[in-house]
């Protein structure tokens, strides 16, 4: 069953976007759901963090070379290619926030069952999924200061934004991973985190239904600007593995492990770093809109990445 959903998961995620754009469409009240959001978030989150396996991180660091390559092509490259990609957009700050939001934030999560599916080293991108997750939450402060300067300040609060990032990711992340050292002392911990192991793709299913959902019935005060976001997510989705994959053959890294990298360069924390949008003032429905955009382009570009990116390089041997 967990394979089914993995193997599916897209076409899950667009039925709850399908179905919920009917519901927020269709039924009074569906504005109500919003209250729902943060509920939904936290569990996500929380099945999400449960399959990182965090007490493996230093199996990843030990591969330098790869870790290395990883962490420069999404926190040095990556956000080169995203300031160039903001100036097309419309001189909106909040359009602007939305699309820097996620697009700076590599994905921990269904990334790894893409790259898989992509012939990527799935296991060693697994693995090292925790030290993207606290580079990304450190480092994700410091990139809106700089391509935003004083006019952050009045975006972002720090009270709320520290508030969602406490509650709903990093008690989540605290949960997960006591839960998961609790799991090698105990056969029932065991057995209780394999049976959460297939909530992940449900989990995800039901943030986007309730989001959507939630937005449909303000999407006339938010369709503009989250449409004027799609072209640079398109031309995201086009450029970013390839810019993965240039940096892992600068490298030296061998084609799966290449592969890895060109899936997390263009793969995004959308739905992880939807409590930070939400803490913005006035983030309703605008933010939402236009990260679930984001979303939806690159559900379709995964589609795509895991037909064309196995034909990329040749297999050969990872020097440390």
């Amino acid at each position: 069953m967990r394979n089914f959903l993995e193997t599916r998961q897209v076409w899950i995620y667009f039925a709850a976007v399908g179905l919920a754009a009917l519901v927020g469409a269709i039924v009074p009240g569906a504005t109500l759901l919003e209250s729902w959001i943060n509920p939904a978030l936290a569990t996500m989150l929380f099945v999400t963090f449960l399959q990182v396996p965090i007490a493996e991180l230093w199996r990843a660091l030990l591969r330098v070379r790869f870790i290395v390559t990883l962490l420069a092509t999404n926190f040095l490259v990556v956000p080169l290619l995203v300031w160039g990609l903001i100036q097309f957009l419309p001189n909106e700050p909040m359009i602007r926030l939305g699309v820097l939001i996620v697009l700076l934030t590599p994905c921990i999560d269904y990334v790894v069952t893409f790259a898989h599916l992509g012939r990527a080293d799935a296991k060693l991108l697994l693995a090292s999924t925790p030290a993207l997750l606290l580079v990304q939450m450190g480092l994700l402060p410091v990139y809106l200061q700089a391509f935003f300067g004083e006019s952050a300040e009045g975006l972002i609060q720090t009270g709320p934004f520290l508030h969602a990032f406490v509650w709903l990711i990093a008690i989540p992340l605290v949960l997960a991973a006591s839960l998961e050292l609790l799991s090698k002392k105990s056969s029932f911990v065991e057995r209780g985190v394999a049976a959460l192991g297939f909530l992940p793709v449900p989990a995800t299913a039901l943030v986007l239904f309730v989001v959507v959902a939630a937005v449909v019935p303000q999407l006339g005060l938010a369709f503009h600007g989250a449409l004027s976001a799609v072209p640079v997510y398109i031309a995201f989705a086009i450029l970013a593995p390839v810019i993965g994959w240039i940096a892992s053959r600068i490298a030296g890294l061998d084609a799966p492990a290449g592969r890895a990298v060109a899936f997390s360069a263009a793969t995004r924390n959308s739905l992880v770093v939807l409590p930070l949008a939400f803490a913005v003032p006035g983030a309703m429905p605008l933010l939402p809109a236009i990260i679930v955009a984001q979303t939806m382009v690159e559900l379709v570009s995964e589609l795509i990445y895991m037909r064309l990116v196995p034909r990329w390089g040749r297999s050969k041997a990872v020097s440390m």
